[in-house]
């Protein structure tokens, strides 16, 4: 198999703005590239109804469209962009040897990684159902729908704080359910929770269902320590348990932090590994917002036309 395998100048893996925006700029800097579109094609935008913090759209996007746009722009430039997701990879030595989808085998001389984060979501049917129409992952995406209005906010953790006190400022009331009777958030954080005069923090309960009609009227929580189940009046509701970024497959060959994020130098996208690069999401657990993954795409493309021209 090794003699077929296809060579590639430049490999991207992944679809949102990261990966879209390496391909326009690898593309226009003759790289030919070669872009993967992972699992989910376009990326967490693709769940998110409506973009309207992304510069360039006054009226705002739906997320799917825009990941359309940006499709277009990379192709326009003659990306190559296919179908499939890197299922193992060989970076030892170049060029890298990457497997898409379990049997095609390619030989890539620079490698761009782009394959963002998933949300961890509770595992409820009706989380699924209710997912762009009352139901989020993001409250700096989404929050500006629900000024005014009531909203949950489940999690114990940093992101539940902050995204807690982020909606406190658009929210006439956020609720924070927590499964324990303490939070797990840095002292800080919970400060600042505390002290919002609209949060309130709902101590030992789980959701066990999101309840509406066309979007979210509520939500039934369960006390874990009685088993009572009792009912919020909520318009929004936001998971904040966390991402998990779609590295695994890099494991033991790339530098990452506990949690699975790649590290990257400072002020660049380099891995660990000359060649290879890491935008977007996959080694942002700070901002995670299009406008940054696209940013870091820019950096990739460019820190990896240079080395391409340092290696000749």
């Amino acid at each position: 198999m090794g003699d077929q395998a296809e060579k590639i100048k430049c490999l991207i893996l992944g679809s949102g703005p990261a990966g879209y925006t390496a391909a326009i700029y690898a593309a226009r800097a003759d790289l030919q590239p070669v872009l993967y579109q992972g699992l989910q094609p376009g990326g967490q935008l693709t769940i998110t109804t409506d973009v309207e913090n992304y510069p360039g759209y006054p009226e705002g996007v739906k997320g799917p469209d825009m990941m359309m746009d940006f499709q277009k722009q990379a192709e326009r430039f003659n990306s190559d962009v296919r179908f499939g997701m890197a299922t193992a990879a060989d970076l030892s030595k170049r060029p890298f040897r990457v497997v898409i989808d379990g049997k095609k085998e390619v030989l890539a001389e620079t490698l761009i990684i782009a394959t963002g984060a998933s949300a961890r979501w509770l595992g409820l049917e009706s989380e699924q159902k209710f997912n762009g129409h009352g139901v989020s992952a993001c409250a700096t995406c989404d929050g500006f729908f629900y000024r005014g209005l009531t909203v949950a906010v489940v999690g114990g953790g940093d992101t539940a704080c902050e995204e807690a006190s982020y909606l406190s400022k658009l929210c006439k009331k956020v609720y924070l359910v927590h499964r324990r009777d303490e939070l797990r958030a840095s002292k800080a954080m919970q400060h600042r929770v505390m002290k919002a005069p609209n949060i309130e923090i709902v101590w030992d309960h789980v959701p066990k269902e999101i309840v509406g009609d066309q979007t979210v009227n509520g939500v039934l929580l369960e006390n874990v320590k009685n088993g009572e189940i009792k009912r919020l009046d909520v318009e929004g509701f936001f998971v904040a348990i966390g991402h998990k970024p779609n590295s695994g497959v890099f494991e033991g060959q790339l530098e990452m932090d506990g949690n699975g994020y790649l590290k990257t130098s400072p002020d660049s996208t380099r891995t660990n590994v000359p060649g290879v690069f890491a935008a977007g999401d996959v080694q942002d657990h700070v901002y995670r917002q299009a406008v940054t993954a696209a940013g870091t795409g820019c950096m990739a493309a460019i820190e990896a036309e240079r080395f391409l021209s340092d290696q000749d």
